[in-house]
Parts: structure tokens; sequence; C-alpha cells
């Protein structure tokens, strides 16, 4: 079985991190996998550049002409949109390759258009990141048009302009006739595929995103905190995204909110954002805080789970943060709203804290009882020893390697018979 794992970025970004573990999983277990980028950074050897290094501007100048002219023409609003216009030509080179099956991931804009994806012949699995496969233009939605269809009535009043969302929605409709097997991280995900009005009956898969559990893994929290010179006594959380809190879909204004209801209650607490630098000023929260800025280094990141007590997840919309699975294996709680993908992270009380959604007293009541499953001692307790080994057991459980590698084996194997029968 040869498989091509196809993303615009090998390392970069957070759907760019989960695709490769996928495929380094894949290739850890024996399959005979590439992974095809527009831009590599990691220096594996079957990740395979499309592009000579003097002509990797290319596939970005061609998704910065055509995000342009939808903008320019159609909308003028601003935001993360993928008009995915442009043709490119690896539908072709997929179709001529001796790859038996093609497992797409974060790949509209600077490396496929609407029109190529129908142009592929090999069995597909669309590995999915966000809304976008099923949405308009955009990655994320708040709106209902994926679930009722993109019509005039049904527009938002924010939207000004011609309607990019309806033209890119109508185009995928348009080309996609043929269902591609749709593998979502997460079963909020894949609840949204099944109620979609695009992909409404398309083939749909539960299959978390993997994790290597042997780096990422529990680690002496004396020793960690030593390293990242924080005080053995205090009562550490974790709150980490790219950019830190710049996005407001990671909630990280509810945080702030909830730290307001934990003032008094709590002492010798401290915040930690991860990927955020110092900002000018400084949020009044009743807490130190502190921004690591970015972290590049996954050793140094491994740190600072296995420092803190517990990581925050007060996401808005949230598919399988990358995050999540990190803290977990690493034996670290976490605390997180019920909402979108996040339940399938977190078991209420066993390996951290479901709060009702964008509840702040309730996210702040989480926080509290993790925190309180420690003695006042600072030495851990029982109870929250027994909380660091069902955050691990449940790591291993679903997004181990093995785990993982073994459900997109199955599916690749079931699709080539599939489609090999079919041919003959």
């Amino acid at each position: 079985m040869k498989v091509a794992v196809v993303n615009r970025h090998d390392i970069k970004g957070g759907a760019a991190r989960a695709a490769f573990r996928i495929f380094d999983a894949l290739h850890k277990n024996g399959m005979g996998v590439t992974m095809l980028v527009n831009s590599a950074e990691s220096d594996h050897s079957d990740v395979h550049n499309r592009f000579i290094k003097r002509l990797r501007w290319v596939p970005v100048v061609r998704n910065m002409i055509g995000t342009g002219l939808a903008r320019l023409i159609l909308w003028r609003k601003e935001g993360t949109l993928s008009p995915a216009l442009l043709s490119s030509s690896l539908a072709g080179e997929l179709n001529h390759s001796t790859y038996d099956v093609i497992n797409l991931h974060w790949v509209n804009g600077e490396m496929l258009s609407i029109a190529d994806l129908a142009k592929i012949k090999k069995p597909v699995v669309w590995t999915l990141h966000d809304m976008w496969a099923f949405s308009g233009a955009e990655h994320y939605s708040e709106h209902m048009r994926w679930k009722e269809g993109y019509l005039a009535e049904n527009r938002s009043e924010d939207d000004k302009g011609r309607d990019l969302n309806r033209w890119v929605w109508e185009r995928k409709k348009k080309y996609w006739k043929k269902p591609f097997h749709i593998v979502t991280p997460s079963n909020w995900l894949a609840e949204c595929v099944k109620n979609s009005a695009l992909m409404k009956g398309w083939p749909v898969s539960v299959i978390h995103n993997a994790i290597d559990t042997d780096f990422w893994r529990p680690l002496n929290k004396k020793q960690a905190r030593l390293a990242l010179n924080i005080a053995e006594h205090k009562k550490v959380v974790m709150f980490g995204a790219i950019g830190g809190g710049k996005d407001p879909r990671k909630g990280f204004e509810l945080l702030l909110q909830a730290f307001n209801n934990l003032e008094g209650k709590i002492n010798n607490l401290w915040l930690i954002v991860v990927g955020q630098n110092p900002p000018e000023n400084y949020p009044e929260i009743g807490f130190p805080l502190y921004f690591t800025g970015h972290v590049s280094s996954e050793e140094k990141l491994r740190e600072i789970y296995n420092a803190a007590d517990l990581l925050v997840i007060p996401s808005r919309q949230d598919n399988l943060p990358n995050m999540g699975v990190e803290a977990l294996a690493c034996g670290t709680p976490v605390v997180a709203f019920n909402t979108c993908g996040l339940p399938d992270l977190v078991q209420h009380r066993r390996t951290g804290y479901l709060a009702n959604a964008f509840d702040c007293d309730d996210l702040a009541a989480g926080i509290e009882w993790v925190l309180g499953c420690l003695s006042h001692s600072g030495k851990e307790h029982a109870r929250y020893t027994a909380l660091e080994q069902q955050c691990r057991d449940y790591a291993l459980k679903n997004f181990s390697y093995d785990v993982v590698a073994d459900k997109y084996a199955a599916l690749f194997t079931t699709l080539i018979d599939n489609d090999r029968h079919s041919a003959a």
C-alpha cells in the first residue's frame, strides 16, 4: 500500500502538525507513506517539497491572487477566507502517480482549487481540520448556512457586498459530484458533516489525531518547574494558542473572566500564556501572568505541560486542539467548555472538567475542582495522582500512534479494495 499525505505545510501551524503526526504514525507503523507539501520545515526524508526552493513562492502568490480577487470583486470583509479559485498541477500529478490512496488535509487555496479536487481519480480520504470543506469560503462559521444551504435569505446582516460564501459553496456543490471519504478528528465535526447541506450522506469516519506518546509523556514535575524557574508551591494554570489570546475563537477573555471569580479563593495561583509575547498592558486578574512568547521547541513545550497543574481550553469553537492531546499525554488535566470537539478530550472529572458552554463561573469551578485535588502543602494528593494517570491512560487508548495508524490502515485498505472491485 502506497499512501500520499497531502498538506500545505508539514509542521507549520496546528493543522500541519496534526497532519504530520498522522503521517509519522503511519510511517513508523511500516506503511509506504509520503507527505507532499508546498513548504517543508522538517528534515524527514519522506516529506517531499513539490517546489524547489526558488519557486516556493508560486503557490503562495497563486493563493494571494485568488483570495485578493475574490475580496475585491465579491466581498470586502476581512478574515480568513479560502475561495480556492486558481488551479494547480497537483491533481494531475496524483493521478499519474503510483499512490494507491490520497489522504488530503489542509489543501485548499495554495495546493488545490475546488475544481482540482474533483479531478482526483484515486481513492481519496479527506481529513478535516476545520469546517471549510462543507462551508463557503470561511474555515469556521458561527452561522448555520452550512447546514441549511447558502441562500440569499439566510445571509448574516454582518456580511456586506457580494456573497462570497454562497458563491464558493455553490462551486463546491457544482464540482463535487462524487463523495470523498471524510475523516474527522472529533465526533462534533463528524456530526457537522452529516448534517451539512453539501456533504449529507457522504461516508464519514471519526479517527482522532495522533500523538507520539513516547515523546509526549509525564516528566518529574519538580524538575520541570526547576528548569522553568517556577516555585514548587505555585498552582500553575496553562493556556495556549498560536498568537495567544488574540484569536477570539480561543476564548482567552472568557478565561480572564473566570479568573476574576477565583480571586480570594486560591492562593499562589499563576497563569502561563503560551504563544503570545508580553503585552504592553497586562490584564488585571488578581494573579500573576507569565507570557512565554512563541515556543518553537517541543521539548520546552513538554516541560511546560509537566510544570503546569492543568491546561484550560476556553474555546468558543475548536475541533480537537493539539494542545489538549499533548497535555493529556503528559498526564496534565484539561478544563474546557462542553462544546464542539472538546468532549472528545475531556471526560468530566476523569481527565479534567467540562464546564457548561461559555459559563465563566462554571469554568472557574472547574479550575478550582482540579486544583482542589492538590493538598495545601503543594504535595500531590492521591486524587490528583489518579487524575494524572487517567489522563495518560486516555491518551494512550485514543491518540497513540499505534491506535490511530491501525484505524487509518483499515480505512485505506477498504477503499483500495472497493476501488479495485469497481474497476474490475
